[in-house]
């Protein structure tokens, strides 16, 4: 499965506290954990000795063991190093584990508020995402939303412009005004970049006072990720030749025909509190969800003649050809 050599977000990284933090890929569940030295790991969330979740246990200090701490099963305490070796079994204080008692570990490291996870190794590297590094722009991340569907119909619905008048109607769009002007979506080595995205928009922003044509980009560079960039709502942002807000759209595939997700907004709003920002998103998605969760199949197709099409699908057509070129097929049918 060539989706396993993908990187995936599997949680925000502001997440990772104290405790293990259970989590699930492409129908693997996995235990997220931070060790005292601040490294990230993520292991399949089954001890191997009986198989109880890792991630119903603890982080242990330990100053001598690798990463300053291990992991401890719930069950019997049997505790792993940061590399996922077994160092300790408490019914056998004198025994000391061979080499092959260890969990289960895959690659994990933190990226864009994120922790990223693959679970084989090869393709591509996480998505980039700009505007993470613009100290112009504040970062606020949204989430998690869990769906019932597949990952590729939650971020073709992203990409979807001509929803907005009648799922997002008196925010995002207008039922009086659902055209959607010619736009451009070109195929590049990495996926796809749609420009001249523009609607017409009730409620572009928190702060927005009165309807505006809105201008968005948008691009996908792996497959269950997307930023759409657009002019920014602080009006004395505007004047800066190419300065742009974004919002950058993570997904994780939990399974075949469910997800989970999250935004990660990068927007001149220094004002408002993480609270209310975060409630305007949810909002938002939650107009969304539902809607995305009514699609049959929950697989997105990719047989051009599975589902009809119109001039306004554009960008999602061409996301569509971009996994058929990747050969992705996980929530794909």
């Amino acid at each position: 499965m060539i989706e396993a050599t993908h990187w995936h977000p599997v949680a925000q990284v502001t997440d990772l506290r104290d405790a293990p933090l259970a989590a699930a890929l492409l129908g693997e569940a996995l235990v997220v954990w931070r060790d005292a030295s601040g490294a990230v790991h993520a292991w399949r969330d089954r001890c191997p000795h009986r198989g109880a979740r890792l991630s119903m246990g603890r982080i242990v200090p330990e100053a001598h063991a690798a990463g300053g701490a291990r992991l401890e099963c719930p069950y019997h305490g049997w505790r792993f190093a940061a590399g996922g070796r077994c160092e300790r079994i408490p019914a056998l204080p004198g025994f000391e584990p061979p080499e092959g008692h260890r969990a289960t570990a895959f690659e994990a490291l933190e990226r864009c508020g994120m922790v990223w996870v693959r679970l084989a190794e090869g393709g591509r590297p996480p998505p980039a995402f700009p505007a993470e590094d613009d100290p112009r722009l504040r970062k606020v991340g949204c989430g998690p939303y869990d769906v019932d569907t597949s990952a590729p119909r939650v971020l073709e619905n992203f990409l979807d412009l001509a929803h907005f008048g009648f799922v997002h109607e008196g925010s995002l769009g207008a039922r009086e005004r659902p055209e959607i002007e010619d736009y451009r979506v070109e195929d590049t080595p990495t996926g796809l970049l749609a420009t001249g995205c523009r609607a017409f928009q009730p409620v572009s922003s928190i702060h927005a006072t009165g309807g505006a044509v809105v201008d968005y980009t948008y691009e996908v560079n792996v497959p269950d990720s997307a930023v759409l960039t657009k002019a920014p709502s602080d009006p004395s942002a505007v004047a800066i030749e190419g300065f742009r807000e974004a919002i950058a759209l993570f997904v994780c595939p939990t399974s075949e025909e469910t997800c989970r997700v999250w935004f990660r907004l990068a927007m001149t709003d220094f004002a408002s509190s993480d609270a209310s920002m975060r409630a305007f998103q949810d909002a938002i998605f939650a107009e969304d969800a539902p809607i995305v969760a009514s699609q049959r199949p929950k697989r997105l197709p990719l047989d051009p003649a599975a589902e009809l099409h119109c001039g306004a699908d554009r960008a999602s057509a061409a996301y569509r050809r971009f996994l058929k070129r990747a050969r992705v097929t996980y929530g794909t049918c």
